[in-house]
């Protein structure tokens, strides 16, 4: 998929959105708990995402920028025979 097909993409799915958000003071109660809990789910995932993605920076770097010594991998050679 080109970068232009997924902007119009992305751009539609905004579309639906806004639209949806701007009709839901009018709707059901059955379709505002569906939407906050699909609304929910989704912010659940990038909260998850962002909390992984940090934890998993934070044990390749530290919390100083330098990468922790406990983590490097060592070569182990062969043991040279006499």
């Amino acid at each position: 998929m080109s970068s232009e097909g997924f902007l119009k993409e992305v751009q539609a799915i905004g579309e639906k959105f806004l639209l949806k958000l701007q009709r839901l003071p009018k709707a059901d109660p059955v379709e505002i708990v569906s939407f906050s809990v699909v609304l929910l789910f989704i912010v659940t995932v990038l909260v998850l995402m962002i909390i992984a993605c940090s934890c998993c920076c934070y044990s390749c770097c530290g919390c100083d920028g330098r990468p922790d010594a406990r983590h490097r991998k060592s070569q182990v050679r062969p043991a040279a025979r006499s």
